[in-house]
């Protein structure tokens, strides 16, 4: 019998079976939403947590503080339960009224704000408050390393280590700097992609950081190409990856998926394997599948 955080990660891959054209390139999706708290995010949040308690950085009188755009917050607020810490989420005003709910249950304050970049701001500042821990994500290497240690091993292992192409969506860039990480040790053929989203699209999940904002975990000699992908593209993708291939995802997975296909059309053969983030039901109250 397993506690919550031994069912974080070991996520399954999935088959597209429907949306892919070229009948010699595979492409799966890994199911981060089949963990316990919804997302790939349970296991940055999970290590950053873990590691801070570890090297005494955070202890139970500690007020952690993070900025997100959803998943990371639902992720922490989750894991801040089970250790018993008190933690703030500041997150964008237009974010859906399930993420700030599902936090909330978790017993998580949610402060929103006008937008990341304010949010980045405010916890930053609000961290150097004593008796606060702001986590940041957007520089702290427990965030990719959680990648490094289980979500590229994963994929290697079940790819019968087969793998050709990796691709992710780039939001705080944690999930593609590990797996690159990882998966370029094992062969550094293995093509990495990242997805932004084009210049005047907005993709919950996906970003195109002003060069200010740009997390410090990123190095872009770890990724070898970026597609931008727009806001259409990926709705669409999202909306058909439901309807035709019965996977229930949101949007910044129709992305990433949208960029695999398009890097498959490009091969003559290959193994695609591609991040879904999360699971559609986090969108229900937009107009994702409206």
């Amino acid at each position: 019998m397993a506690n919550l955080i031994d069912l974080i990660g070991n996520t399954p891959l999935v088959k597209i079976q429907k949306l892919t054209k070229n009948p010699n390139v595979q492409i799966y999706g890994k199911l981060e939403g089949n963990n316990p708290g919804g997302s790939v995010k349970d296991r940055a949040a999970l290590n950053m947590i873990r590691t801070a308690m570890e090297r005494g950085d955070i202890h139970q009188g500690t007020k952690l503080i993070e900025a997100t755009s959803g998943n990371t917050g639902i992720a922490l607020a989750m894991i801040a339960s089970i250790y018993g810490l008190d933690i703030e989420l500041v997150m964008p005003s237009s974010s859906t009224r399930e993420r700030t709910l599902t936090m909330e249950a978790f017993g998580a304050r949610v402060t929103l704000l006008e937008s990341i970049e304010v949010c980045r701001d405010y916890a930053d500042e609000k961290g150097k408050t004593p008796g606060y821990f702001i986590l940041d994500q957007f520089a702290n290497p427990d965030n990719y390393l959680a990648h490094y240690k289980t979500t590229g091993p994963e994929i290697w292992k079940d790819t019968s280590q087969q793998i050709t192409h990796f691709v992710s969506s780039m939001g705080t860039t944690g999930s593609i700097m590990g797996n690159s990480m990882f998966l370029k040790e094992k062969n550094p053929n293995i093509q990495i992609i990242g997805c932004q989203p084009t210049e005047e699209s907005s993709i919950p999940g996906i970003r195109r950081w002003p060069e200010a904002y740009l997390p410090k975990i990123f190095d872009p000699k770890r990724v070898d190409r970026v597609i931008d992908v727009s806001q259409d593209e990926a709705t669409v993708m999202a909306r058909k990856m439901a309807k035709e291939e019965g996977i229930f995802v949101g949007m910044s997975s129709g992305g990433a998926l949208s960029a695999a296909l398009k890097v498959a059309d490009e091969l003559e053969s290959g193994l695609i394997v591609f991040i879904a983030c999360d699971r559609g039901d986090r969108y229900l109250s937009s107009d994702l599948f409206g």
